[in-house]
């Protein structure tokens, strides 16, 4: 299933970058289909350690049999109380690989992706108690408004929450094939996959609060990394790559 699951993206060069002791410990916060970590625990010795993180339950057909791997079903900003708990401080290194797995895109029932009619939920840990229906069918208009500018970097985001809260007064939003007929008011002809795209990205993000995540681990990676470790970070969108470069020159 792992191979289905997700494709690693840049292999090489993320452990290239993670210069991986035999007998380091190495967290992996985006676990997914476990490619990454499969290819630090094959660079590990026998005293060596690898624990991973992904809040999606769907990750754990993933995991290795191997008694150096620990996986956690968590949101990585909690990382430094889990490893504390787990007596795996400080760490040699950390691997992010931000933004949601293949396998996440392409499951309908998900909510992920504009591309399969499915239940608009958008959730990584289904444990988590607001959906993206939770937020469209409930949001004032301008809160609504400030996530899609926001999260989505939509520039005419007014108008597309008034498309949206107009659609709600008729009836409640509940799939994802719903959304989309309720966007086609204000979706542009000459690229409707983009638009889309980036309104499935918005409500995602706020569902998800990935940037508050992401925002976190990077306070904590100072704290739990020894001196000379490593940080490798892959972003996906522009708004992580813009979080990530700000704390590198402030942080």
């Amino acid at each position: 299933m792992a191979s289905e699951y997700h494709a690693p993206v840049l292999l090489h060069d993320c452990i290239e970058g993670l210069n991986i002791r035999p007998d380091g410990v190495y967290v992996d916060v985006t676990f997914g289909g476990g490619g990454h970590s499969r290819a630090i625990l094959e660079k590990l010795g026998p005293q060596g350690r690898l624990v991973a993180f992904d809040r999606d339950a769907d990750a754990a057909a993933n995991v290795p049999d191997d008694p150096r791997f620990t996986l956690v079903r968590s949101d990585f900003r909690w990382i430094r109380n889990h490893l504390r708990y787990l007596d795996a401080l400080p760490v040699n290194g950390l691997l992010a690989d931000l933004g949601v797995s293949s396998h996440q895109f392409d499951a309908g029932p998900r909510g992920f992706s504009f591309r399969f009619d499915g239940p608009l939920d958008m959730r990584m840990d289904r444990r988590a108690p607001r959906t993206a229906a939770d937020l469209v069918n409930t949001l004032a208009e301008p809160e609504l408004a400030a996530l899609l500018k926001r999260y989505g970097e939509l520039r005419d985001a007014r108008r597309v929450a008034r498309s949206l809260v107009q659609a709600r007064a008729v009836h409640r939003m509940a799939t994802t094939t719903q959304l989309v007929e309720a966007l086609k008011p204000v979706t542009p002809k000459r690229d409707a996959s983009g638009f889309l795209a980036q309104v499935f990205q918005a409500l995602r993000i706020a569902v998800n609060d990935e940037l508050g995540s992401l925002e976190r681990l990077l306070e904590e990676s100072a704290r739990i990394i020894t001196p000379g470790g490593r940080l490798v970070v892959m972003s996906y969108h522009s708004l992580e790559d813009r979080l990530v470069k700000h704390w590198m020159r402030t942080g």
